[in-house]
């Protein structure tokens, strides 16, 4: 097991299976030094348990944790061309798509969960560049989507 998976035990957390792609891709492609994932949606074992706006149907605090599950999903996809998640040298930028309510305007908070995930799993390393994006609906009608760049080492 790698440190990064010894940290995600400690906190309680396991690296779910690479989720399947919903149409023509791959979840993650690694060109020279950077993985770049898919956009990964909060599926927990090939299914979203939370559907709809956040601001409307989601709480942020339930987006929030779901961002969480996405950048678990992400790290996963990063794992399944690396191999090995102690290789990451720096997570370099995280885009974070928010389905949201017509007057929700707290997208950076609810990316806050896959960005505090980072840092606690990868400390210094974790920390990044972001966009965080209000979108009028995302695929399967998602509440969160997140996807990653991440420099990685031989």
């Amino acid at each position: 097991m790698s440190a990064v998976e010894e940290k995600l035990a400690e906190l309680g957390l396991t690296l779910p299976e690479v989720a399947a792609p919903l149409a023509s891709y791959v979840p993650a492609v690694r060109t020279g030094s950077y993985v770049y994932t898919a956009g990964q949606l909060p599926m927990v074992e090939g299914k979203l348990g939370v559907t709809g706006k956040v601001g409307a149907e989601v709480t942020p605090e339930e987006a929030k944790e779901l961002a969480r599950t996405c950048a678990l999903n992400a790290l996963a996809a990063v794992k399944s061309v690396v191999v090995d998640l102690d290789k990451i040298v720096r997570v370099v930028k995280v885009v974070g798509f928010v389905a949201s309510a017509p007057d929700f305007t707290g997208q950076p908070g609810v990316i806050n969960g896959a960005s505090e995930l980072l840092g606690e799993v990868l400390g210094a390393k974790g920390v990044h560049a972001r966009s965080a994006v209000g979108v009028a609906v995302l695929p399967l009608d998602a509440p969160v989507e997140i996807e990653f760049q991440v420099e990685v080492a031989d």
